[in-house]
């Protein structure tokens, strides 16, 4: 017996999971980047290319254009819908050609309004990658500033409460696994904060390029048809209305060296919270953070007790999926054979889909530090565990001693490496160890009453500091 497809079934059913299981954290970007937004941006680059031209009369003989003409032009776009998907679907049945599919719904609309005379100004001296890198760039531009970018700001939002909130709480330090100078919480968190704002500012003023010049970028059939106009002044003023940077030098396409930078800021975004996510899975492993039970949730199929960091989890396999993807497209896309290739075009498609990743990785980050809770009784255990910590400390005292003539004091990173390396060492024996060092009262007394949850030095206020900058940026 023939076994029945699925897509036999419903030719609807998802065959990637930012279109299924994730659909509703990647369908904000639907409206920016999939194929249906590509086509209505096509359509209002082309309808305000031909405004464009047909207001400044740029074509001699060409008539003024009526204000109900130019109103019809722009309702394809605002009142973008099922129908005209079909309809650019059917045009291209035809023609074979997305953008001359375009080209042909626009012609059908002016002659609805009894335009028919200006149809030869729709498409006029273009090329398709005019249209297409002019209707990408806008539709990225869009996702970016209007989803992608707030979704980035509400986990640094989140993170920067999160950094205000625990900026007292002290912890011990592992660097390289090993128990370390102590800090707090806050300002762990808050170093994320810091990073990650950096890398906003860069995203937030990403430049996206666009031309209008023509089959090889040289205006050719723009000169021999109408000589006397200024072409690159057109086409800069037109590039600049759309919301976009002018690129004046160009082959047949935009070169993408801006959708690079963008790719590889976005990227190192990326990186950075898949690094906040493997930390927090660490602290949670390491029971610094308890998980707040969602009521209702399993955590495991056979151990009913688990509370899995999922959220973390999950974020750092879609951050690692976006980063391969973005990663491919700024390295692909900024090579293009001679003056025009078609490797561009499909690599393109996929922007939505590397943004997606992206974007569903930075909910699931949002949603797994609002369910964590501080555990001090942890933190403090792990301090007062440590107390060889302290040494850093007292032999930095020593050293300032020595340099001020106090005698016994040479030596003191050798003197507390005997003592320390490879030892436990308790309150006690450090007390002792201080008071038998011959420093000034008031450097013992100072030394003698240092614990491990004290000595934090400016962490907290590092942490505010850094926290507060965000606030302060993003209430502006």
């Amino acid at each position: 017996m023939t076994r029945v497809t699925l897509a036999q079934l419903d030719p609807t059913i998802a065959l990637g999971p930012l279109d299924g299981r994730y659909r509703a954290d990647a369908a904000p970007l639907v409206d920016h980047l999939s194929e249906a937004a590509l086509n209505r941006n096509r359509i209002h680059v082309e309808v305000e290319w031909f405004i464009h031209l047909a207001d400044a009369g740029v074509v001699p003989g060409t008539r003024a254009l009526l204000d109900e003409e130019r109103a019809h032009l722009r309702s394809i776009v605002t009142g973008f819908d099922q129908e005209t998907i079909s309809q650019l679907a059917m045009f291209e049945a035809v023609t074979v050609h997305d953008v001359k599919a375009v080209e042909y719904a626009i012609k059908e609309a002016l002659s609805h309004v009894g335009a028919e005379d200006l149809s030869e100004l729709v498409h006029f001296c273009c090329t398709s990658e005019d249209i297409n890198n002019l209707s990408y760039a806008v539709g990225i531009k869009d996702a970016v500033e209007t989803v992608w970018l707030p979704r980035a700001a509400a986990l640094i939002d989140a993170l920067a409460a999160m950094a205000l909130e625990l900026a007292d709480v002290p912890m011990l330090s592992h660097t390289h696994g090993q128990p370390a100078t102590p800090t707090t919480m806050g300002k762990e968190v808050a170093v994320v904060v810091h990073r990650l704002h950096r890398q906003y500012d860069r995203i937030a003023a990403t430049e996206y390029l666009g031309k209008i010049n023509g089959a090889t970028g040289t205006y050719a059939a723009h000169a021999v048809t109408v000589p006397d106009a200024d072409w690159p002044r057109i086409a800069q003023t037109f590039v600049e209305g759309l919301g976009l940077t002018f690129n004046p030098l160009t082959t047949q396409i935009e070169s993408h060296d801006w959708q690079a930078e963008l790719y590889a800021d976005v990227a190192r975004f990326n990186r950075i919270a898949h690094n906040l996510a493997t930390d927090m899975w660490t602290y949670i492993s390491m029971n610094y953070f308890t998980q707040i039970p969602v009521e209702g949730a399993t955590g495991s199929s056979t151990m009913p007790h688990k509370v899995n960091p999922i959220r973390f989890e999950n974020a750092e396999a879609n951050l690692e999926l976006s980063c391969a993807l973005l990663d491919s497209l700024a390295s692909t896309l900024v090579t293009s054979r001679l003056q025009r290739d078609l490797t561009d075009s499909t690599s393109q498609r996929n922007i939505g889909v590397a943004l997606g990743h992206s974007l569903l990785a930075l909910n699931n980050l949002v949603k797994g530090l609002d369910k964590l809770a501080i555990n001090t009784a942890a933190l403090d255990a792990d301090l007062d565990a440590n107390w060889e910590v302290l040494a850093e400390a007292i032999q930095s005292v020593m050293r300032a001693a020595y340099l001020q003539g106090v005698p016994g004091m040479d030596n003191p990173y050798e003197k507390l490496k005997e003592l320390t390396r490879g030892h436990r060492v308790g309150r006690e024996e450090l007390v002792e160890f201080v008071r038998g060092l011959g420093l000034p009262e008031a450097e013992t007394e100072r030394l003698a009453a240092l614990t491990p949850a004290t000595y934090t030095g400016l962490a907290a206020d590092l942490a505010r500091a850094e926290a507060r900058a965000w606030q302060e940026r993003s209430a502006g």
